[in-house]
């Protein structure tokens, strides 16, 4: 093991107006564990995080609950600190941006950048509503996006094609506090002078390589571009911070809130000692790492870096960037129920579960990753209880009925022990790396490898034969230790679980002790550690998500125009004959305006049936192409022939009309069920 290692971690400020959400919780468990690790390996590593307290949004939100900005952050302050402490996020200290430390921190910082000439003051033209009497933050107003077109986007870029622009670049804009078109004002602003910086950034993250390389790749273009003045200033009202000599003028939130990071170590610090300056100071040696989402990463490894460099202070080791979270392959929707929040989801799972899963999908990448529920499931009753923790619960039954809870005094297997610790430096770099989903990989692969030691040896049969009874005790007790390391290695992820086995097998679990094995001692009866997840765990957490709802996303595009249909049962389903079809000719009908003939061969009988898609679709587009049709619909004269089914299309007419295809591999005369 290398010398040992001074440590600070931060995560992002989470914003407080609001609750936590499995999407925050990405980020969370993703630190947290790697925190874990370093102390688990015998490292000083502090987690400190805070929660981001100012801004316009705060502002309003308070305004509208009838409240005070104080009583609002104070109220999910308190939530925010319930749900990261139930998720079991080790924090060393979770503090907030509105606080006496970070105002003195964030106004010195401020005068000195002043002072050494990187603030400097410019009158613009800004956005103004004429109705709420106030200047407007760039996400408080609204209009279509003067790149591509848009509609309904915000006043700094587009969600639709990823262009940045001025508010004032906005077409149609319209004020989200009031409604009213926004007229321009005059305002004296105060810049930071980021251009100033520009050389030391490409160093930093080129050079020295702090940053990941897609990002590093991607914060290029601003570099290229010309770094541009930052805007720090915002006018009153504002909730925030006051600017030093400059009455009316609030810092810009995003000038505060990474102050909060040294803010809530310097609390941490006069409560108990730490030296402040060992972690901060602008020659320390010790390590920094950020832990954020990969759509703050400009803030982060741009804006950041040059104000810690401007105003004296160190600039982080490294900042890590991780992707967005998917529920079910797609982006989480509170109409389908998959935007959850944090308690919700304890309300009815255990929060180890998440983080099992996260973990197993987390990389060093800034790739988004997916919860799919039903995979999560499975995987939590397949690698927790199916595989590591079955291995306690068999060999833990025979130590306590057969041998009074005491281990054996040798391995049958040392050298399959050995092998499993030996694999803890290749864990360890995965860990280190942030690359957990291979450090799952690896430690399922040895709960695997102990599981067929178990199922080849079968102690559950040695148990029936005389004088066996040493041999049972020895490859339990095998067993045992090698799930001792397992949850050793698992101890990041698994904490509350870890710590539960200690309990069981009575030792502490170590990364420096794991080369001993627990020999000649006795353990406690055991417990179940971790309980399969049911299906109607997760349905009724996707139920609780909708029911959260105070006011229902309103219906857009076909469900909107044209709504689902009444109930019915699955019989009356069941009677419906649902056919694949080929069509094989296909004609116009004379006199017909609507429809087309279409002979259609199901597998050896052919049907005649009359379509209304004249509109949409010419013979010759059809010939040839599969299709799904009603089989078993009641023939019906019409003025032009029988019709003998139906064929199956989406849409609301037209030109807009889609006959279903089916996808290769289905034949004429298959059934769709």
């Amino acid at each position: 093991m290398t010398d040992k290692r001074n440590i600070l971690v931060t995560s992002a400020l989470p914003y407080a107006n609001g609750p936590i959400h499995l999407g925050h919780l990405v980020e969370y468990i993703q630190t947290d564990i790697w925190a874990r690790f370093q102390r688990l390996r015998g490292q000083t590593c502090y987690y400190v995080c805070a929660d981001d307290a100012h801004g316009t949004p705060i502002m309003l939100r308070a305004r509208q609950d009838g409240i005070t900005p104080e009583e609002l952050i104070a109220t999910t302050h308190k939530e925010h600190t319930t749900d990261f402490a139930d998720f079991l996020i080790s924090f060393d200290n979770f503090y907030t941006t509105h606080s006496d430390e970070n105002r003195e921190i964030a106004s010195n910082i401020y005068l000195k950048l002043r002072e050494d000439g990187h603030i400097r003051t410019e009158t613009i033209k800004q956005a103004y509503d004429p109705e709420a009497e106030m200047f407007l933050p760039d996400r408080f107003i609204k209009g279509t996006c003067p790149k591509c077109g848009a509609a309904d986007q915000y006043g700094d870029n587009c969600e639709a094609c990823g262009a940045t622009y001025a508010p004032t670049d906005l077409i149609n804009p319209v004020s989200a506090v009031s409604g009213a078109t926004p007229i321009e004002k005059d305002s004296e602003q105060y810049f930071f002078k980021l251009s100033d910086f520009s050389e030391m950034l490409k160093k930093w993250m080129f050079e020295d390589n702090h940053v990941q390389t897609e990002i590093a790749n991607k914060q290029a273009e601003w570099l290229e571009e010309g770094l541009q003045d930052w805007d720090i200033s915002r006018n009153a009202p504002y909730w925030g911070f006051e600017i030093p000599d400059a009455p009316g003028k609030y810092f810009y939130v995003w000038m505060d809130a990474p102050m909060g990071y040294i803010a809530s170590f310097k609390n941490l610090c006069d409560k108990t000692g730490l030296s402040f300056e060992d972690y901060w100071g602008k020659d320390s040696k010790n390590e920094l790492y950020h832990f954020i989402g990969k759509d703050i990463a400009r803030f982060h490894t741009l804006f950041w870096p040059a104000v810690l460099e401007g105003s004296g202070y160190r600039k982080p080791t490294a900042v890590f960037c991780h992707g967005f979270l998917t529920v079910n392959g797609q982006k989480m929707s509170k109409s389908r129920g998959t935007f959850i929040k944090a308690r919700t989801y304890l309300n009815h799972l255990k929060p180890e579960y998440l983080r099992y899963y996260y973990a197993a999908k987390l990389s060093d990448s800034v790739d988004d990753i997916d919860l799919n529920l039903e995979d999560f499931m499975q995987r939590v009753n397949s690698d927790l209880v199916g595989k590591v923790v079955n291995i306690a619960s068999r060999c833990a039954g025979f130590i306590q009925k057969k041998f009074d809870n005491q281990l054996a005094s040798e391995l049958p297997a040392p050298e399959l022990y050995q092998d499993m610790v030996s694999a803890g430096d290749a864990i360890a770099g995965h860990f280190e790396n942030r690359e957990y989903s291979k450090a799952v990989r690896e430690i399922m692969a040895l709960a695997d490898r102990a599981n067929v030691y178990i199922d080849e040896n079968k102690p559950w049969v040695l148990a029936k034969e005389k004088g066996q009874e040493g041999n049972v005790q020895k490859i339990c007790t095998q067993g045992l230790n090698m799930f001792r390391l397992l949850m050793t290695y698992l101890k990041p992820i698994l904490p509350e679980t870890a710590e539960k086995s200690e309990g069981f097998l009575k030792t502490e679990f170590l990364w420096s002790n794991m080369d001993q094995p627990l020999l000649s001692q006795s353990i406690n009866p055991f417990t179940p550690l971790i309980v399969r997840i049911e299906k109607e765990q997760t349905d009724a957490m996707t139920e609780d998500s909708k029911d959260n709802l105070q006011v229902a996303e309103p219906l857009t595009g076909p469900l909107a125009d044209d709504p689902i249909f009444a109930e019915i049962q699955f019989d009356d389903f069941a009677k419906i004959d649902l056919r694949i079809a080929r069509i094989v000719k296909a004609e116009h009908v004379a006199g017909a305006d609507k429809l087309l003939q279409l002979t259609l061969d199901l597998g050896g009988q052919t049907k005649n049936v009359f379509a209304g898609i004249k509109s949409a679709y010419t013979p010759e587009d059809l010939e040839g192409k599969l299709t799904v049709m009603v089989a078993n619909l009641a023939p019906r004269k019409m003025r032009f022939g029988m019709s003998e089914g139906m064929v199956l299309a989406a849409g609301p007419g037209g030109k807009d009309l889609f006959i279903l295809n089916p996808d290769d591999g289905a034949e004429p005369g298959m059934r769709v069920k």
